[in-house]
């Protein structure tokens, strides 16, 4: 009589759900001086989505992705070449590194990874990125406005210099880059901006940086609209606290502050890159979200807003 092995308890238990198995707070108390790098970060964010299941959404697309060297833009870079798109990412010349790592990652996959760094508050580096993008791939599918800002401070302890550095990295290149990335893009294409908890529930001292995100909002919804005819759909994602260089980097913010970070959202700890990604190519693919437009997507672990 032929018998059966029985499995093991350990291999037939299934797999801790993300929700549960993600990095538990607190972590360790640390700083960094702006921008920051994931490299340093401890631990170090999870951005690969070992448990996702590509499915050729993205083929022979091209995207570029701002702030795409760590953090969520590194998520999205990775997903997006998991699903068959060729990337180009932008980040700041100190974060070459960081940029580095993410380029040889894509690679390892068989895509194309193009590097640009540039400073995008100068409105002609804006222009010159996209152009870059183009002459090398000779197209442009998915503009993903993604790189940020942000200094923890009271609206009496922010100058004027600090707001301006805020809104031109935050809103002012994300409407050159779209401007820019236009004339590039054809029916089907898609533009997605990072948003925030922030521009919708506010917080407090981030008068600056949450007034961008708000703003993002509004110019997300107005852009969809605008563009409907084109075929081209515009949207955002608005995530809640997302462990990235960003936020380890943040002046006005401790070691201390940092090594609690995200404990006050509903989940008790701040999201990893991989839990955000996906929301991305959901809204890059034609084939997913070609109803949506002008919407901006919340991923907020448990803040809930609106309907």
């Amino acid at each position: 009589m032929k018998t059966t092995k029985k499995k093991s308890a350990r291999a037939a238990r299934p797999a801790q759900p993300l929700i549960t198995g993600e990095p538990k707070l607190p972590f360790p108390a640390q700083h960094q001086r702006p921008p920051g790098l994931e490299s340093k970060l401890r631990p170090a964010p999870r951005w690969a989505g070992a448990r996702y299941r590509a499915a050729g959404k993205l083929e022979d697309k091209v995207a570029y992705i701002t702030g795409g060297d760590s953090g969520i833009g590194r998520a999205v870079a990775f997903l997006f070449a998991r699903e068959g798109a060729d990337v180009a990412i932008g980040f700041l010349p100190v974060e070459r590194s960081d940029a580095l790592d993410t380029q040889r990652s894509i690679e390892a996959l068989g895509r194309q990874c193009l590097l640009v760094p540039a400073d995008l508050t100068r409105p002609t580096a804006c222009t010159q990125s996209v152009a870059k993008v183009v002459k090398h791939f000779g197209r442009l599918d998915i503009l993903v406005s993604n790189a940020a800002y942000q200094k923890h401070k009271s609206l009496a302890e922010v100058t004027p210099a600090e707001l301006e550095r805020t809104f031109a990295t935050n809103v002012f290149a994300c409407f050159h880059l779209v401007k820019a990335a236009l004339p590039h893009l054809q029916p089907g294409s898609a533009i997605i901006v990072t948003s925030s908890v922030t521009g919708i529930l506010g917080t407090e001292k981030l008068p600056d940086y949450s007034s961008t995100k708000g703003a993002i909002n509004a110019f997300v919804k107005t852009m969809g609209m605008d563009l409907i005819e084109r075929g081209i759909r515009v949207n955002a994602v608005a995530p809640g606290p997302v462990w990235t260089p960003l936020n380890a980097s943040d002046q006005g913010r401790t070691a201390k502050e940092t090594a609690h970070f995200g404990s006050k959202s509903p989940m008790g700890r701040p999201a990893q890159p991989e839990e955000l990604a996906p929301a991305y190519v959901f809204l890059a693919s034609d084939a997913d979200s070609s109803y949506i437009t002008g919407t901006v997507l919340q991923v907020m672990g448990g803040e809930t807003a609106g309907g």
